[in-house]
């Protein structure tokens, strides 16, 4: 897939997340990338502040950032539907490490959202 186009899914699955978490995404950048750091099997990366342990002393920060991996994303996926699913998990995911949630509890999410877009099919 054109790098542009899975730039594209990334800003869709962003643009998906309900407004009121949207509202609190201060202060991050989200980017694509390639292929993770060698040696990592990852589909995307979040490096910050979560959101629960700011306080009202922090500013003047660079800003966190949510890094999306494009090819480990498409090997997963065989079709554009199936790309766009896992961008929009991967988002979601990373998303939910800037609130703060843990891996356990974002994989449980994520299962959930597997089967109810199982069940869709």
């Amino acid at each position: 897939m054109e790098r542009e186009k899975f730039e594209e899914l990334v800003a869709q699955a962003l643009d998906e997340i309900p407004r009121a978490f949207k509202d609190l995404l201060r202060n991050v950048a989200v980017i694509v990338e390639a292929r993770p750091p060698r040696g990592r099997r990852i589909l995307g990366l979040y490096q910050g502040v979560p959101f629960q342990y700011r306080g009202p002393d922090y500013g003047n920060v660079v800003p966190d950032v949510i890094v999306i991996y494009q090819e480990p994303i498409e090997r997963i996926g065989s079709t554009e539907d199936e790309i766009r699913d896992e961008v929009r998990l991967t988002v979601l995911h990373e998303v939910g490490h800037y609130f703060g949630l843990g891996e356990k509890e974002l994989r449980d999410i994520e299962l959930a959202m597997r089967t109810t877009q199982s069940k869709g099919d």
